[in-house]
């Protein structure tokens, strides 16, 4: 029944998020922290950041990630498919018709309406997420500079990544080292 479960609320995730896998993450976090209690706050931004870090898709990685957290191997094929399966109906859909609205007027505006809303959906995370991950006054420098490194000097965001990752380690070993003095 776990299987059905996981497979479901992925099937509804992909099928009813507009955007892109960061839209999907305010909506991933309530099913999966708040309703199905499956992963904890902690654990969701542990997966969000991994699945940031892989190659690949946000909202696949996220639901490899979980499906895996849950019911190992089977379970991550089983979110994954949920997942992909209605983007994948979706676009087969779209482009079988795709000739018939292309010039259509009305969903030219449809779409423009919709832009903004997703803007909306994408920083509406942000904002949480910096909360849950504990940003303040005294360390709120780090993602603003790995933002302008990445929007204003085309910097890779695997080289962020990187040197976050050592940054974050040294500074534990710095740490570890003077509290022990």
């Amino acid at each position: 029944m776990i299987f059905l479960r996981l497979f479901l609320t992925f099937f509804k995730i992909g099928s009813f998020t507009i955007g892109g896998g960061y839209a999907m993450v305010p909506i991933i976090e309530e099913e999966l922290v708040q309703k199905k209690k499956w992963i904890e706050s902690d654990g969701f931004i542990d997966i969000l950041a991994l699945s940031q870090s892989a190659p690949g898709i946000l909202a696949v990685n996220i639901s490899i990630a979980t499906g895996y957290r849950i019911k190992k191997f089977p379970g991550a094929i089983i979110a994954t498919l949920g997942t992909v399966l209605p983007s994948f109906i979706i676009i087969l859909a779209i482009a079988l018709l795709f000739q018939r609205f292309r010039e259509n007027e009305i969903v030219e505006h449809i779409f423009k309406g919709i832009r903004p809303a997703v803007v909306a959906l994408i920083a509406a995370p942000i904002f949480k997420l910096g909360k849950a991950a504990r940003i303040n006054r005294y360390n709120l420098w780090i993602p603003v500079v790995a933002a302008l490194l990445i929007w204003l000097l085309d910097f890779s965001p695997i080289w962020v990544v990187l040197i976050a990752g050592v940054g974050g380690y040294l500074y534990g070993v710095i740490k570890r080292k003077w509290g022990k003095s």
